[in-house]
């Protein structure tokens, strides 16, 4: 069953293949997949590397002989002679960028580094775009360090916008398999930065590469240390969860369970919900439908029941789930999810009840009866709720908190301005969009 909620095969087309080797690496640890797939599948994945080496070992390992087919001997030719070549055309340029008092000469406005470097070294247009490419094939070969300084320096010397975007998401990527989490997320933002402001020749373009970078941002945001509240701030944007709902609803899974362990953001999470609920027959997914549960059709048996099976969809999920050697989840989010989980629908429970059995609810908390006292009694005094505990008659008296009309006004009044904002901003988007590019 737990390979039923793997969602590898809908990511992995979003990621640069280098990105889907940390995924793969995560299953076959957990042993969702049988481990001949997994490796067939690595071996698919590195046939359009640089890395033949790697594919080679694989191989070995794969069908458990040291001979390799003809074609990755041939291949492997091919990438040393490659590699010699590009480190031939990159010569000039590389050996500037490896003497500290020359670098010292550049500045900020790239006309005039573009000059400085014809004039006093003899580096054109030709050799910074041959650092492109040497960057490039040392990212295809694995050597990501040496990939992100080049793709830096290139992106700092190149005044060609489309392939210094195409530098900026190599460099991204490379940041990422480094699992370096503070300067990825600067890159993921300069990202976003473009992304939102660039002109496109279709609004479609633009859709695809919010949805590339929410996919590469899992990456980072499950790792840095205030990822889960970065990830509620990226995909609760209108742009990106249209987005998401319309081509990539299986990212809410992410969203959810960011909402679900991140206290700080309670008052988004009730606009979240309504998106749960017009959702809940287009996608499922155990973390979503525990929402639904809870929040939407108050069903808390059903709701105790998706606990289970959303614990076992944490432990398996590459972002999500527990650390295993050769992943990148360094944080645990099961035990935290499940506490949280357990509170939201007791919350929930606690509010659209009067009367409430104590006994029931050890039951439902898997506690024993003076455990569950204790409990209830730190919610109530946590959650300020208005409840009374009876230990005669062993129950829990809630007093009834209906918003009287005034107050439902405001909020009716509230969620209506804040729908006409959100259209009229679609609308003026839309135009932008409409308008021939300049």
């Amino acid at each position: 069953m737990a390979a039923k909620y793997d969602l590898t095969p809908r990511i992995a087309p979003q990621l640069d293949r280098h990105l889907v080797f940390p995924l793969l690496e995560f299953l076959q640890e957990r042993g969702l997949y049988a481990e001949e797939d997994i490796l067939k599948a690595k071996i698919e994945l590195l046939n359009n590397t640089n890395m033949v080496d790697y594919a080679m070992d694989i191989h070995k390992s794969l069908y458990h002989s040291d001979d390799v087919p003809s074609e990755m001997v041939e291949r492997r030719v091919e990438v040393v002679a490659r590699l010699k070549s590009l480190e031939e055309a990159a010569a000039p340029i590389v050996t500037f960028l490896q003497n500290p008092n020359a670098v010292q000469e550049l500045r900020a406005d790239k006309q005039h580094n573009l000059q400085m470097l014809n004039d006093h070294y003899q580096i054109g247009t030709e050799q910074i775009e041959a650092l492109y490419q040497y960057a490039k094939f040392q990212f295809e070969c694995g050597n990501y360090s040496g990939a992100a300084y080049y793709l830096y320096q290139y992106r700092a010397l190149s005044t060609n916008s489309e392939r210094s975007l195409s530098a900026l998401w190599g460099k991204l990527a490379a940041e990422i398999l480094m699992q370096n989490w503070d300067i990825a997320l600067e890159e993921l933002n300069r990202l976003k930065e473009i992304i939102d402001s660039k002109s496109f020749s279709s609004p479609l373009n633009q859709v695809q590469g919010r949805i590339w970078l929410m996919h590469w941002s899992l990456f980072i945001f499950f790792n840095h240390d205030n990822g889960r509240t970065h990830i509620i701030d990226l995909f609760n944007q209108d742009k990106y969860l249209n987005a998401i709902q319309t081509n990539a609803p299986h990212l809410l899974r992410y969203l959810a369970a960011a909402f679900i362990v991140n206290k700080r953001r309670r008052p988004q999470f009730k606009d979240f919900i309504k998106v749960i609920q017009q959702e809940q027959y287009s996608y499922e997914d155990p973390i979503t439908e525990f929402l639904a549960c809870v929040y939407v059709n108050y069903d808390f048996d059903e709701a105790q029941k998706k606990m289970k099976v959303c614990e076992e969809v944490i432990l398996n999920d590459p972002f999500l789930g527990k650390r295993v050697e050769g992943s990148f989840t360094t944080v645990p989010l099961r035990d935290e999810f499940l506490e949280n989980a357990r509170l939201f629908m007791f919350e929930t429970y606690c509010r659209i009840h009067q009367r409430i059995d104590m006994g029931v609810l050890a039951e439902k908390l898997n506690l024993n009866y003076d455990e569950a006292e204790r409990w209830i009694v730190d919610l109530i005094r946590t959650l300020k709720l208005d409840a009374k505990i009876d230990s005669q008659t062993g129950t829990i008296l809630m007093e009834p908190n209906h918003l009287n009309v005034y107050e439902q006004l405001i909020d009716h009044t509230k969620a209506l301005s804040g729908r006409t904002h959100k259209l009229v901003t679609q609308l003026l988007e839309h135009a932008q969009q409409s308008q021939p590019a300049r």
